[in-house]
């Protein structure tokens, strides 16, 4: 029988280094989206309390009770400008932002649903995590996580070619790599029936399935740690071990349906 998947502890303190960070930028976000903000999320490291001060990003979901203007949009990019100017301990703020009426509605149940009940604590607002049955591990659930994988590595592709600037070089490819590995172990989720929670984890539940796969992964681990490789290297990855990986949902979609 399928067991449901862990939910993230809400109830734990979060690290020392970010609580300043956490109530500055639900202040701001407050005060800039005033009657549009529904709810606050964190999610990824900061989420897990596995941060490391200096080097990993804040990830928040932003939900907003209608699509936002282009003036609003500006002062999400000015607050995540001030986060990263004030706070050392945030490399980076990524904001991630959905319209209310589309969390809650009936097809997004395996992409907002599970995404708030299980990779999310609410910081905020009306917490919507709790509109949610557990999920179980399903090939569903997995495509929803990273169904988007094909799209992503032509996004990527084009920036990597076109960049002149090693900073976003290098930007890019951590991106990419991440993406990649968090897409390698949506290949087996539904298999091993957990949910990872760092892609470390990732790469070890991937090649429990995929072992004759090990110096791919070895490789993308090096585009995540950003150590500058030639660009040529970059888009080999991309294109022969990207490839290989939308052609491995296909077929297994296919197999499953």
């Amino acid at each position: 029988m399928a067991r449901a998947l862990p939910v993230l502890d809400g109830e734990t303190p979060f690290q020392q280094d970010y609580m300043p960070v956490l109530l500055d930028v639900i202040k701001q976000l407050k005060a800039g989206l005033v009657d549009s903000l529904h709810s606050v999320y964190v999610f990824g490291s900061v989420a897990r309390r596995e941060a490391k001060a200096g080097m990993s990003d804040l990830n928040l979901t932003v939900i907003v009770q209608r699509p936002l203007t282009t003036s609003e949009q500006s002062v999400l990019s000015t607050i995540r400008w001030r986060i990263t100017s004030r706070y050392s301990a945030v490399s980076d703020v990524e904001l991630k932002v959905g319209v209310i009426g589309e969390v809650l509605s009936v097809g997004a149940i395996f992409t907002w649903g599970f995404w708030l009940k299980h990779c999310c604590i609410c910081l905020y607002g009306d917490d919507l995590s709790t509109r949610f049955g557990g999920f179980e591990p399903s090939w569903d659930i997995a495509k929803s996580l990273n169904g988007d994988i094909k799209d992503e590595l032509s996004n990527y592709r084009k920036k990597v070619m076109a960049t002149k600037v090693v900073q976003n070089y290098l930007d890019y490819c951590e991106y990419i790599g991440k993406k990649m590995l968090w897409s390698c172990f949506s290949l087996v989720m539904h298999r091993e029936q957990m949910l990872a929670l760092s892609i470390e984890q990732c790469a070890e539940v991937f090649l429990k399935y995929y072992p004759e796969k090990e110096q791919e992964v070895e490789r993308l681990f090096v585009l995540v740690s950003r150590q500058q490789v030639p660009k040529k290297a970059t888009l080999f990855m991309i294109d022969s071990f990207g490839g290989w990986i939308v052609s491995e949902f296909d077929r297994i979609d296919r197999k499953i349906g």
